[in-house]
């Protein structure tokens, strides 16, 4: 399905970052070092990572966003570990990252909620999960997004899901999201910064 979808000459997410985490890192919010980047397609956000400095790995299923990826990181000069993989099957290592970035990662809840235990251990002391995703109100708007709700994120998945990194700052709110040709217009989602505090 996904290689199907990045088939196409144009970027479907479209070349700028996710506004949110471009904002998270101009405040400083994500401490320079290792960032993982999960399903990061067709690397908007890994590559604005790589060129601010940071050493990024992306993670995607989809060969062919993976090779749009390359493209694009080769377009801006930058140096990205991008990786084909299933994330139910991927490690994320230990004490491994800085930060770890989800940007619309929308799983399975089975493999959402594996995912999550194993992430908090991936992160160093103080390192950072930055996550925007779509709620279930989502599904009102038709603006971009699973169709299935179990798939959506909220601040009581992430809180219950992830009970050893603190809250630093969680909000679910309505806001217009612009991004390519697969995210356009008024969307509700959450967005949320935690922190692994030892």
């Amino acid at each position: 399905m996904w290689d199907d979808r990045y088939q196409v000459d144009t970027y479907i997410y479209g070349k700028e970052p996710n506004d949110f985490l471009r904002d998270s890192v101009k405040r400083q919010y994500l401490p320079l070092g290792s960032v993982l980047c999960l399903a990061d397609g067709e690397g908007r956000n890994s590559v604005y990572l790589a060129k601010c400095g940071y050493d990024v790995t992306a993670v995607d299923l989809s060969v062919v966003a993976i090779d749009k990826a390359r493209r694009f990181a080769a377009e801006h000069r930058v140096s990205v570990n991008f990786i084909q993989a299933d994330l139910d099957e991927f490690d994320l290592g230990l004490e491994q990252w800085q930060a770890v970035v989800a940007v619309f990662c929308h799983l399975p809840p089975v493999v959402r909620q594996k995912l999550h235990q194993a992430l908090p251990r991936s992160l160093k002391a103080n390192g950072i999960y930055l996550v925007e995703g779509y709620t279930p109100e989502q599904l009102k708007y038709k603006t971009g997004g699973p169709p299935e709700t179990d798939m959506m994120l909220s601040r009581q998945v992430l809180v219950q899901e992830l009970p050893t990194l603190s809250p630093w700052y969680i909000e679910e709110k309505e806001r217009e999201i612009y991004e390519g040709v697969m995210h356009r217009g008024r969307s509700h989602v959450v967005q949320a910064i935690m922190k692994n505090i030892p």
